[in-house]
């Protein structure tokens, strides 16, 4: 049975994100060469259903911890028709499982393309459909704008991409403008005048447009925070791309409120460092421990 929604999304995320007092979300991003030996070898004629399996028990283990899961298309869609009849099969069960599901999907296009991504990705807002995407702003608000529509009927919410972690990001967001601000901050402006439009803010002041925004050094991250009151931050780069607890508290404002930070691969393949490995302990124990170490430390530096 499909779950009854808030009538918002942001409003239904701050509120899973205080229920668990856990401002942070679990990416997955499984390869398969590195999920557990036993689920590998078991399904080596039909790796998609060694994801299916590896993704329930990561699901599973972080669900008690977090409030939302990031799950990545792109390392389902090698493996063609299965490898998407899978992703959507693990976005049902994390709903299920009572998270929130934001699918990590970067479309956009011309408009009447975009319509065609925003229908396949948020669509009636139906069980086996992620409760946000992330989309990408280089077409301008016609490419964003039939995923805010969709959006808007379904309670649903958008992500879009303002300040990326990856190394050469900065060779085109970080480019100056004639008045002296970057790309990035221009973006910034943009994506907060999109989310401000009438009847896109919920009751918590959140638009269900947000951004995504990985810190890269103290003074940008602060602007980009000014620059957009109303967006909440999905905050990727923690953990494994080398971002610190103290970097990514930058994207919250004052009352820690108005950030989602992300941690993929250090949390979901914990049961590969000594550090969480003991005798007797399962791979989804270690999974289990790095998700709610990441928690606490997320939550006692925003405090």
């Amino acid at each position: 049975m499909e779950r009854k929604l808030a009538t918002h999304f942001a409003d239904r995320l701050v509120a899973a994100i205080h229920k668990k007092d856990a401002p942070v979300c679990v990416g997955l991003d499984p390869l398969v060469e590195r999920l557990p030996g036993a689920i590998r070898e078991s399904h080596g004629d039909e790796p998609w259903t060694a994801l299916l399996l590896y993704g329930r028990e990561v699901i599973r283990a972080v669900a008690a911890h977090v409030p939302a899961i990031k799950i990545n298309i792109a390392f389902f869609e090698p493996y063609r028709a299965e490898g998407i009849r899978v992703y959507h099969e693990l976005v049902a069960h994390a709903k299920t499982a009572g998270l929130i599901v934001i699918g990590d999907v970067k479309r956009a296009d011309i408009g009447h393309s975009s319509t065609q991504y925003a229908v396949a990705h948020l669509g009636d807002g139906g069980v086996a459909l992620p409760d946000a995407v992330t989309v990408n702003p280089y077409f301008g608000y016609d490419a964003i704008k039939p995923f805010v529509d969709i959006a808007r009927s379904t309670s649903g919410g958008l992500f879009v991409l303002v300040q990326t972690s990856n190394e050469s990001a900065s060779q085109v967001q970080g480019l100056t403008l004639a008045d002296g601000s970057t790309v990035c901050q221009s973006v910034a402006r943009l994506v907060q005048s999109w989310g401000s439009a009438e009847g896109l803010v919920g009751k918590s002041g959140y638009s269900c447009i947000g951004a995504v925004v990985s810190p890269r050094d103290l003074e940008s991250t602060i602007r980009i925070r000014a620059l957009m009151p109303n967006c909440i931050f999905l905050v990727p780069g923690f953990g494994a791309q080398g971002r610190t607890a103290d970097e990514v508290a930058k994207c919250f404002k004052p009352d820690g409120t108005g950030a989602l930070v992300t941690a993929s691969r250090s949390v979901i393949y914990a049961y590969e460092d000594a550090k969480y490995r003991s005798a007797g302990i399962d791979w989804q124990a270690c999974v289990a421990a790095a998700c709610k170490e990441f928690v606490a430390t997320v939550r006692e530096v925003i405090r």
